[in-house]
């Protein structure tokens, strides 16, 4: 019980950093406006994201809410099954919590709130270009980091064959 505990304290906690400071930069920049804090290496910028993740545009934005929302409950249910499994288990919640503090922003405003602007380092692969990165918010960076943390988990971390078929088995018994 203290595991779920912890467990939902910080996924709450990222939603409610992100929310928090998409409240502030709604209320403080201006669309367009550019607040330098590193330079040009990093800034603040309020843009309004209708697609999705690293500007696509596949759909309307009902698109995006649907697919958040079963992408969420697959997340959810991923997290729930491997709950005793502390490293997945804080991975998928990141991923779990920044999908709903997106989720909530095309709710409530209708698109994603994107305020964080990094210029890392340039990219040009088979003609497309990329001069500055893609803006994004702390809902986006706990989905990447999660996502990166599960990448390692499952490919680098090793799991006793015999130990993982036993919790694979047990996290799939219907009580």
């Amino acid at each position: 019980m203290r595991r779920l505990i912890f467990l939902v304290s910080f996924l709450l906690a990222i939603i409610g950093a992100d929310q928090i400071t998409k409240v502030w930069v709604l209320n403080s920049i201006l669309p367009g406006q550019i607040i330098p804090v590193l330079g040009q290496f990093f800034q603040l910028r309020l843009a309004y994201n209708e697609g999705g993740a690293m500007g696509t545009v596949l759909g309307p934005g009902i698109f995006y809410l649907i697919t958040s929302c079963i992408v969420l409950v697959v997340v959810l249910y991923l997290l729930y099954a491997n709950r005793n499994k502390t490293i997945a288990a804080y991975a998928l919640a990141a991923v779990a919590a920044g999908a709903i503090g997106n989720i909530i922003d095309r709710i409530r405003i209708g698109w994603v709130v994107d305020f964080l602007d990094f210029d890392f380092f340039d990219i040009n692969i088979l003609g497309y270009k990329l001069e500055r990165w893609w803006t994004f918010n702390i809902a986006d960076s706990a989905i990447t980091v999660g996502v990166i943390i599960l990448l390692v988990y499952i490919l680098f971390i090793p799991h006793p064959k015999e130990s993982f078929e036993s919790e694979l088995i047990e996290s799939h018994r219907i009580s």
